[in-house]
């Protein structure tokens, strides 16, 4: 069950990376386009208050940069949905209720052996001294989780 998860989470840990890989060649495209795209009049009584001088590519290169961030782009989507719909279908709420009372109950019952451990260890290392100790250890404030058994 645990191995199950960590496929599960590894999956999701893929999907958030190619994601933000998307998001970072997005923004790089955006970029590139602004800053590449030609500018050109649109009205006479608009001026062109800008120039690109000579970092605007030829329109035949700026028309294959384009094709080009397309295609990676609709790439990375593809590969996004692939693994999409590699991941598992979400559980029904009844399954992951039941779930996590099973892990619950498995945490109660580490944390009760736990606790046995620490009262066998204190005994065993305190000796006949071990009433006085533990007393003295289970009614400090700080040490929390701690309770004397009888």
């Amino acid at each position: 069950m645990l191995g199950e998860e960590l496929t599960q989470m590894d999956r999701i840990t893929q999907l958030q990376d190619a994601i933000e890989q998307l998001f970072i060649m997005m923004n790089a495209a955006l970029v590139y386009l602004m800053d590449k795209t030609p500018v050109a009049k649109v009205s006479s009584g608009v001026p062109i208050w800008k120039s690109r001088g000579m970092r605007q590519d030829s329109p035949e290169v700026f028309l294959s940069n384009q094709k080009e961030l397309v295609k990676d782009l609709m790439d990375r989507a593809k590969q996004i949905q692939v693994l999409i719909d590699a991941l598992p279908p979400p559980d029904v709420e009844d399954n992951q209720a039941e779930r996590l009372e099973k892990i619950n109950a498995e945490m109660r019952a580490a944390n009760e052996e736990y606790r046995e451990a620490v009262q066998r260890a204190i005994i065993a290392l305190l000796g006949s001294n071990a009433a006085a100790y533990r007393a003295s250890l289970f009614d400090n404030p700080y040490i929390v989780g701690f309770e004397p058994s009888v």
